[in-house]
């Protein structure tokens, strides 16, 4: 395990300012009180079951683990839409629980086992979060049913930026990494951040990054010179890379989806595919036959054309993975964000 004296985080508040590895420490621990005193309560809110006997397409709550308008919701209201436009469950709600980068909402999950009539968006972020917290209720307490698709991160600098390609943005990062500070808009692009550093053989004890509260303040940060580089949603930066406001350097990705024209990581020599992928999950404790329904109903709501619809609108990348194959996924996605939170002494 690396030596993490060095590690720091600048967050626009404390720029400049290096935390220290006893400082370090200090906020991991408060972060993680608050987490579990958060989680501690959530059952109180805890959402209610349908009466049993319904059937499983008469009625179910998807509970977005973030507050509206996030990927978490948004993959949620699109299910709730596709579903309602072809029937395919009768009544279907949508409920948010934040707090705790998702974790309150696994807890509640958690707390719903033999109860199918309730699901989860989950995803890279949450799961993170859940060994960044020792988080009492995992992925294996619960019923994974699915990854639908994934977000992909971008590599995005200021248009006026020196770095025109990739391969100039980190020659200069190795050269002297605190003076290339990155920025992103949430956990997941830290994880990308660090995973970046370490394939060009970075430590992210060295690296500096700037925290920014979702992916306009990342941006944000950028023109303002606060950082000078980005790995942020493609979906949050889209707009500002059409606008000329920023420049992308490289789609944090194995291949470019279907019409977007820019380069990947791989492409570019630079083994980094980590992606934002959206899971559905049910409580455990349900019927090998609850499952099965569960997962057909997956199934034909992501075969509707109004979900095509939403995987174009915001630039998704769909990969439905199901079954065994969903398993050994998490397994390795496990692993992997377990290795680079070591990284980064979470």
């Amino acid at each position: 395990m690396p030596d993490h004296n060095s590690l720091h985080t600048m967050s626009p508040e404390t720029q400049g300012i290096r935390i220290s590895k006893p400082q370090s420490k200090i906020l991991k621990t408060l972060g993680a009180l608050v987490a579990v005193a958060a989680i501690g309560t959530a059952t109180v809110g805890s959402v209610r079951a349908a009466d049993e006997g319904t059937s499983l397409t008469s009625s179910l709550t998807i509970v977005a683990p973030a507050a509206a308008g996030g990927g978490w919701d948004t993959v949620a209201r699109e299910m709730q839409q596709a579903q309602r436009a072809h029937s395919i469950v009768n009544n279907i709600q949508v409920i948010n629980m934040p707090g705790a980068g998702g974790t309150i909402a696994l807890n509640n999950l958690g707390n719903l086992s033999g109860q199918p009539q309730n699901l989860m968006v989950g995803g890279t972020g949450q799961l993170a979060a859940s060994i960044q917290y020792d988080s009492e209720v995992t992925y294996e307490d619960v019923t994974p049913l699915a990854v639908t698709v994934e977000e992909m991160d971008v590599i995005v600098v200021p248009a006026n930026s020196p770095y025109k390609t990739l391969d100039d943005l980190m020659a200069a990062w190795k050269k002297d990494p605190s003076k290339v500070p990155w920025t992103g808009g949430g956990s997941f692009d830290r994880l990308v951040t660090a995973e970046m550093a370490i394939a060009n053989g970075i430590s992210p004890d060295d690296m500096i990054y700037v925290s920014s509260d979702g992916g306009g303040e990342a941006t944000a940060a950028l023109l303002n010179g606060t950082a000078q580089v980005s790995a942020s949603g493609y979906p949050d930066t889209i707009d500002q890379i059409e606008a000329g406001r920023l420049r992308a350097l490289a789609l944090v990705s194995k291949e470019r989806p279907e019409g977007v024209d820019i380069p990947t990581t791989v492409e570019q020599g630079v083994d980094v595919t980590l992606t934002n992928w959206r899971l559905i999950a049910a409580p455990g404790g349900i019927s090998a036959e609850e499952k099965s329904q569960l997962e057909s109903i997956v199934r034909d709501t992501v075969n509707t054309p109004e979900w095509d619809e939403a995987i174009s609108r915001y630039h998704w990348n769909e990969n439905l993975i199901m079954g065994d194959d969903l398993q050994q996924f998490l397994k390795d996605e496990h692993d992997r964000i377990a290795k680079l939170n070591e990284e980064l002494g979470l």
